[in-house]
C-alpha cells in the first residue's frame, strides 16, 4: 500500500512540474511569437492599400496694368482655380468610386465689379458588386451645382442686371441603378435603365420664370403671381456615364467624362448631354498648362441668343460650350 501511495505521489509531482514548464513556454515564447506574427501581417497589408487616391490642383492668374496708355485698354486681373479629386476603394468583389470636381474663376476689369469666368461643383459616388470579370451591379449618386450667382449682363450695375442662376439654382441630383463596365483602371461605362433626376431651382424669381425646366408661375392679366412656380422637377429615364483617364505621353494627362440622360416621359429623343474634358501638360514640378472644355445640351433650358429674345424672355434649347486655357501653378498627386 505504501508503494502505491509513493508511486501516485511521484506521478502527480511529475505532472505538476511538466504543466508548470509547459505554461512557462507558452507565455514566454509561443505567445510572444504569435503577437509578432500578427503585427507583421497587419504591417504587410494596411487598410490604405485598398484605396487608390489622387487628383489635380491648379491655380492660374493673369494681370494687365495700364497707366496713360495712348492705345487704350483697361487694367485687369484674372484668377482661376480648379480641384479634381478621386478616391476609389476595392476589396474582394466590391468597388466604390468617388470623384469631386471644383472650379471657380474671377475677372476684374477696369472699375467694373468682379465677374466670374468659371463656376462648378460636381460630386459623384458609385458603388459596385462584381458580377463577372469586367461587369458590376452598380448604384450611382451624382450632385451638381455652382457656387455663386450668374447674371445676364455681368458688367452692368446691380440695379440693372438680372440674376439668371445661383447656388442650387440650378442644382441637380441624380440617382441610378444599373451595370458598370470596368475593363481596366482607365475606363468605366455605367449604364442605367432606371434613373431618377431631380432639378432644383432654389430661387423663387427664377422658379416663377420657369427657369431650367421647372413649372413656371401662374400669372393674372396684370402680371401678378397667382400660383408660385415650382422649385423642383422630377424626371425618370435612362442614363449613361463614361469616364476615361490616361497619360497621353510623359507629363501630359487626359481626363474626360460624358453624361447622357433621356427622359422616358417627355421627348426621350432629346438627350441631355454633359461632356467635360481636362488636359494637363506639366512644365515642371509646379508649373503646367491646363485646358478644360465643357459641352452642355439640355432640352429644358431656354437660352436667349439675341436682344429680342432677351427682351421678350423667349429663347430655345441650344448647345452650350465653354473652354478655359490656363498656365500657372499645378500639383498632381
Amino acid at each position: 500500500m505504501n508503494r502505491i501511495i509513493t508511486c501516485l505521489a511521484v506521478c502527480l509531482l511529475t505532472t505538476g512540474m511538466w504543466a508548470q514548464d509547459n505554461n512557462k513556454v507558452l507565455t514566454s515564447s509561443e505567445e510572444n511569437q504569435l503577437v509578432q506574427n500578427m503585427r507583421a501581417q497587419d504591417d504587410a497589408t494596411p487598410s490604405d492599400t485598398l484605396w487608390t487616391k489622387g487628383g489635380t490642383f491648379g491655380l492660374n492668374m493673369s494681370q494687365v496694368y495700364l497707366d496713360n496708355w495712348a492705345a487704350g485698354g483697361q487694367s485687369s486681373i484674372s484668377v482661376n482655380g480648379l480641384v479634381n479629386l478621386f478616391a476609389n476603394y476595392a476589396k474582394g468583389k466590391s468597388a466604390w468610386d468617388n470623384t469631386l470636381d471644383l472650379a471657380y474663376g474671377m475677372l476684374w476689369q477696369g472699375d467694373a465689379a468682379g465677374v466670374k469666368t468659371d463656376d462648378k461643383l460636381d460630386f459623384a459616388s458609385k458603388y459596385g458588386y462584381q458580377a463577372s470579370k469586367a461587369w458590376f451591379y452598380s448604384a450611382l449618386l451624382n450632385f451638381r451645382t455652382q457656387f455663386a450667382p450668374g447674371y445676364d449682363d455681368p458688367f452692368a450695375p446691380d440695379s440693372v442686371r438680372n440674376t439668371i442662376s445661383n447656388f442650387m439654382a440650378p442644382g441637380y441630383v441624380l440617382a441610378a441603378l444599373g451595370m458598370d463596365y470596368k475593363p481596366n483602371d482607365k475606363f468605366t461605362a455605367f449604364i442605367s435603365p432606371i434613373t431618377s433626376k431631380m432639378t432644383i431651382v432654389n430661387d423663387q424669381t427664377l422658379a416663377n420664370a420657369g427657369a431650367f425646366g421647372v413649372e413656371a408661375a401662374v400669372l393674372d392679366t396684370s402680371g401678378s403671381v397667382i400660383t408660385a412656380g415650382k422649385k423642383f422637377r422630377q424626371e425618370f429615364g435612362g442614363y449613361v456615364k463614361m469616364m476615361y483617364r490616361t497619360d497621353l505621353v510623359k507629363n501630359v494627362s487626359l481626363q474626360t467624362k460624358l453624361d447622357l440622360f433621356s427622359n422616358y416621359l417627355h421627348n426621350p429623343q432629346n438627350i441631355d448631354v454633359n461632356w467635360e474634358t481636362l488636359i494637363s501638360m506639366k512644365i515642371n514640378e509646379f508649373l503646367s498648362t491646363t485646358i478644360t472644355t465643357t459641352v452642355l445640351y439640355d432640352d429644358d433650358i431656354k437660352i436667349a441668343r439675341n436682344d429680342d429674345e432677351r427682351a421678350n424672355g423667349t429663347g430655345g434649347p441650344a448647345t452650350q460650350f465653354k473652354e478655359v486655357l490656363a498656365v500657372g501653378f499645378s500639383y498632381k498627386f
